[in-house]
């Protein structure tokens, strides 16, 4: 065991989770309409609560059990066999586990965004559980799960290249988002601006600092590629929002300031399979292409193919994967068949059990809430609460 490496990743550890908690549920929730934040913040935190248990149960174990073929068996369920001085690398397993866990907690919580204001409470659960389990953690398997260190599954042996979760996190969640909006159906008013700006530009910042631990956690070591790997990041998200601006300026005439928050999502979205592999310069590139190619893709999914997905999971988050996961081969740094076959068949796998899924858990438990519910808003008609004393 390495001390440093063992206190840096204590640190990354901590700056996923509040990635997560708070960050994500105050961007998503201030996005929604004032009758839906408390909502919003309901289903990301029970998220976190559930996946953190069913990461334990089996899908740390899933992952990053037995390495090589499709899944990783359950002998390391409920951590069995993992004690104090168990090693990962150069850092305790247990605490590999937690750093994991933090990944684990975050991707469903990042479909969140495209089914507010209109989802079942009982469907978010029930749906979430089953999709990490089924969906995430075989897909951890494959990209990382051969050992440690990143690219260690079944497509890192033949040159997939994915530093910190640009397939195994945004592709999967986006595409998800994508199969759930599509079966939810469009939101009755789709046309109410975010009831408070202020807290989406709050949680784009902690999700700014938190992509720290994010991908200079992912290097699992206090060395120079993590130290690059926290820089192109950086670097990136300053480009994706400066450049999702200025096509708004162009485009509409005016940059607004979820504009700007969104931009720098779609940045650090872009530079996360690529983060590190990549120096200051590509990551300049990556980020201001994405926020033109994200943008767009908003555009399209939104008034094109009319889905309605809510907060535009698959367009800044999946594409923003994809573009990434795209521009490791296009820089020389991964082959091209490999980044390409990985998307492809994680793509399907993800699609597939995605709609599987959502028809089971339908029969179980409404995906969609009946229409009084959704006019009057989630927080009071299903939780009993309201954020505001306000008629809003």
């Amino acid at each position: 065991m390495n001390a440093a490496d063992t206190a840096f990743v204590f640190t990354a550890t901590a700056l996923v989770l509040f990635m997560t908690l708070p960050a994500l549920a105050l961007f998503y929730g201030g996005l929604v309409r004032a009758r839906n934040v408390l909502s919003v913040f309901m289903h990301v935190f029970s998220i976190a609560c559930l996946m953190s248990i069913l990461w334990l149960a089996a899908g740390y174990s899933i992952a990053f059990g037995t390495p090589g073929g499709w899944w990783g068996g359950l002998s390391k369920a409920f951590l069995d066999g993992v004690t104090v001085d168990s090693i990962a690398g150069t850092i305790p397993e247990v605490l590999f586990f937690a750093f994991q866990m933090t990944f684990a907690i975050i991707t469903p919580a990042l479909i969140v965004g495209a089914y507010v204001e209109r989802v079942g409470f009982g469907f978010v659960l029930l749906f979430s559980g089953l999709w990490m389990l089924l969906v995430y953690a075989p897909v951890v398997h494959w990209i990382w799960g051969g050992g440690v260190m990143a690219d260690g599954g079944i497509f890192g042996a033949v040159g997939t290249r994915d530093f910190a979760g640009g397939i195994v996190v945004h592709e999967t969640a986006g595409l998800a988002a994508l199969v759930i909006a599509w079966f939810l159906g469009p939101r009755r008013n789709r046309t109410t601006p975010p009831h408070q700006p202020g807290l989406v530009m709050m949680g784009a910042a902690m999700l700014w600092v938190g992509w720290f631990g994010f991908n200079g956690g992912s290097a699992l070591a206090a060395n120079g590629q993590a130290a690059m790997a926290m820089t192109v990041t950086h670097l990136s998200a300053a480009a994706a929002s400066l450049s999702w601006i200025a096509w708004e300026r162009i485009k509409f005439g005016r940059a607004s300031m979820v504009g700007l928050v969104t931009g720098t999502i779609a940045g650090l979205a872009s530079i996360t399979p690529a983060s590190g592999y990549v120096g200051p310069v590509a990551a300049l590139l990556i980020g201001a292409v994405a926020g033109v190619l994200c943008q767009e893709a908003v555009n399209l999914v939104r008034h094109r193919l009319k889905i309605d997905d809510t907060l535009d999971v698959l367009a800044v988050h999946g594409v923003g994967g994809i573009f990434g996961t795209i521009m490791v081969a296009v820089l020389g740094h991964g082959a091209w068949a490999a980044q390409l076959g990985a998307l492809a068949v994680v793509g399907v796998w993800t699609i597939g059990i995605s709609v599987v899924l959502v028809k089971l858990v339908a029969l179980v438990t409404p995906l969609r809430v009946d229409a009084e519910t959704e006019t009057n808003g989630l927080d009071l008609s299903v939780h009993g609460e309201r954020a505001y004393e306000l008629n809003s």
